[in-house]
């Protein structure tokens, strides 16, 4: 801990909350400051994270606080876990989370760096984490060696910290937060320079805080703006790194997002490769040959030597011996733009054209096989057959790589779907284990793009109550590692598992993010009637009866009396006004029109100010008479549907009770598929009840 100032947030003693006591400063930053805490009910250690209090007035720093706070329901033993977002009594916001003993990354390269194998072991532990967070949809954005801590010192218990509120913490450090970037520039993914995260950009920043953690220092990304874009652009310089770090370093990296490893679970599994001693068969070598008798050795070495003078072999063996190559290369490929590659080194002629023909056959494009160049010093025998086998595993991937490098090989590309991306993975495995090579796959699932109009369409049959959204993603397309956001409300408890067994193969290497209510029949029966294609046009105010405060979260208690008001823009003054509630207990309460209330000319109705047409629908008990309805929360709990329906012509001919049953949906699913109106605008409304 460090020595309290006068302008800390809280002094040594303080209690907050009746329950966290502060023991002292842990750390300042430029927003705020972190103190050691105990709960003086469990006695359990914790630090706390305060906003400074200007901070905890600002709107866009709260919302990063509260997004650190929601990260609680992650639970995975290399993520900090949170408990508690409050805030103090003199306006200071603050959260509690886990005290982790131990020394970041940044204290342990200071002076001096960190050995590789650690390195190996940090980033699998950290990769672990970023599984779980990533999972639940959550960028870290600034992820660097002061926000990973090595609990105890040791490797395998580094635990990321630091969700949300960035903070300057370290020499040099530049951090920033706002609208666009956001992280360190010396560890922040280029993409992240133009506003842009995404979780490869926490790949791209696990790999240059491990780069900074072997030699001791940041990488160097320049003085100026435009220096740092221009280093972004660049890989970063592994020079004198050893292997497999600096391979790991060099994937996680890559300035093109798209050619980092797929997901923090395909670093994991790429890590546990490098980590796994060398196979028995890598290891094995030749086998140990049976020995000839001396009489026999001398008449195979006759007949040996006549057949080879008589195929002319004497002549190539008095050749220029081959230059040896050192590393042994192949490197083939199709790019994005449909271009051919194929370089590296062959045995010779006869191998050269073969594996030429293995890769025309698998690209269904030509590659000068000249690209290829005779050389001795191949790392295992029989390197055309495992070269052909290798490069056959890519076979029906779209934008694919093969690099291999002595015995390294490495596959990358991407597969129409998850089924053809598994099925290329386990062969090149298989090819890379057959041919005695260290292998690793980074293959995507496709496709490369989906459209939201696709996904539309799949979720179309399973939408029981009411359509289901899909937010809208840039440009109507989703790129690969996208999070699909998905929300509505369903007719049962099981049809969120439902959609997602059904939707979640069909979308590659992108999540489905299912925010679903499930709700009444009566709700369902409404809602699904609706057709959902009409303007979504204005919204419903929520208020209480005796009380001037609005009611934002839609939620009711019992004996709580509900005053609503439709809020329409004025540029909306055509069409007939209908409002109901279908409630929990399967009746619908039509609103507007009543027996009192009979007008339903949207002109007539309401008042107009501000350019908005304020319409109440549901009044305060002191308000309520003819045409003038009100009602509190009973003791039946749930959610209802607040409905209204601008139509081209009254909604129904004839008038109805105020009060009916969910017959009422079937009369409007009926109406509506009549054509005899025209549903120009919808409002919705969820209405919630507790005890």
């Amino acid at each position: 801990m460090v020595d309290p100032l006068p302008g800390d947030i809280f002094r040594k003693g303080q209690v907050l909350n009746n329950t966290y006591e502060v023991e002292g400063v842990l750390g300042r930053g430029g927003t705020g400051e972190v103190y050691r805490a105990r709960n003086q009910i469990t006695g359990r250690v914790v630090a706390i994270k305060a906003l400074n209090r200007q901070f905890s007035q600002n709107d866009a720093y709260l919302e990063l606080m509260k997004r650190e706070e929601e990260m609680r329901s992650i639970s995975h033993d290399a993520v900090v876990h949170y408990t508690d977002c409050n805030r103090a009594d003199g306006g200071a916001v603050y959260l509690v989370m886990d005290y982790v003993d131990g020394a970041p990354l940044s204290e342990l390269m200071q002076g001096r760096g960190v050995g590789a194998r650690d390195l190996l072991v940090v980033a699998h532990r950290v990769a672990e984490g970023l599984v779980a967070t990533h999972a639940r949809g959550v960028v870290h954005r600034d992820l660097s060696p002061d926000n990973i801590i090595l609990r105890g010192g040791e490797p395998e218990q580094a635990v990321i910290i630091d969700f949300g509120i960035a903070k300057d913490s370290g020499p040099g450090a530049r951090t920033i937060v706002g609208s666009g970037f956001a992280g360190k520039y010396e560890y922040a993914a280029p993409e992240q320079m133009n506003g842009r995260a995404e979780p490869r950009s926490d790949l791209y920043a696990l790999g240059a805080s491990l780069l900074a953690a072997f030699r001791g220092r940041a990488p160097d990304v320049g003085a100026s703006p435009g220096a740092t874009l221009r280093a972004k652009e660049r890989p970063l310089d592994v020079e004198g790194v050893p292997e497999p770090l600096r391979r790991l370093i060099e994937d996680l990296t890559q300035p093109d997002p798209a050619r980092r490893p797929p997901s923090a679970a395909a670093v994991v599994a790429e890590i546990d490769r490098m980590l796994r001693p060398v196979s028995a068969a890598a290891a094995q070598g030749a086998r140990p040959r049976r020995r000839l008798g001396p009489a026999l050795a001398v008449l195979a070495l006759a007949l040996l030597a006549g057949g080879l003078w008589a195929g002319g072999v004497f002549d190539r063996l008095l050749a220029p011996p081959l230059p040896v190559a050192r590393p042994y290369l192949l490197t083939a490929g199709v790019d994005v733009d449909g271009v051919a590659t194929l370089t590296g080194n062959a045995p010779d002629a006869a191998a050269r054209e073969e594996i030429a023909r293995g890769f025309r056959s698998v690209s269904g494009r030509a590659a000068p096989a000249d690209g290829l160049t005779l050389a001795d010093g191949a790392p295992v025998a029989g390197w055309t057959a495992a070269a052909q086998t290798l490069l056959a595993a890519a076979q029906g991937l779209e934008d694919w790589r093969l690099e291999v490098v002595d015995r390294d090989a490495a596959l990358t590309g991407t597969a129409p779907d998850r089924e053809a991306r598994d099925a290329a993975v386990a062969a090149f495995g298989a090819a890379a284990d057959a041919g005695g090579f260290s292998g690793r796959a980074r293959i995507a699932a496709g496709p490369r793009w989906l459209d939201v109009e696709t996904v539309r369409g799949w979720l179309a049959p399973h939408a029981t109550c009411g359509p289901l959204e899909v937010r809208e993603p840039e440009g109507g397309r989703f790129p690969l590692d996208a999070r699909i956001g998905v929300t509505g409300q369903v007719a049962e408890a099981g049809a969120a598992g439902r959609i997602e067994a059904a939707i979640a193969p069909r979308l590659g290497d992108r999540t489905l993010a299912l925010d679903l209510v499930t709700m009444n029949p009566a709700f369902c029966e409404v809602a699904s009637a609706v057709p959902g294609t009409a303007p979504r046009v204005g919204s419903f105010a929520l208020g209480l009866g005796g009380s001037p405060e609005p009611n934002l979260s839609g939620i009711y208690e019992v004996g709580d009396n509900p005053v609503i008001d439709l809020v329409l823009p004025v540029t909306l003054d055509a069409g007939h006004l209908w409002v109901e509630i279908a409630d929990v207990t399967g009746n619908a309460y039509n609103l507007v029109p009543s027996d009192s209330r009979p007008d339903t000319l949207l002109a007539n109705l309401g008042e107009v100010a501000g350019g908005l047409r304020t319409i109440r629908v549901a009044f305060a008990e002191d308000e309520a008479g003819p045409g003038r309805p009100a009602f509190r929360i009973d003791a039946t709990f749930g959610k209802s549907l607040l409905l209204a329906l601008v139509t081209d012509r009254p909604l129904f001919e004839v008038a109805r009770p105020v009060e009916e049953t969910a017959a009422f949906g079937e009369a409007l699913r009926a109406r509506l598929a009549s054509g005899a109106v025209t549903v120009l605008a919808e409002t919705t409304q969820v209405l919630d009840s507790r005890k």
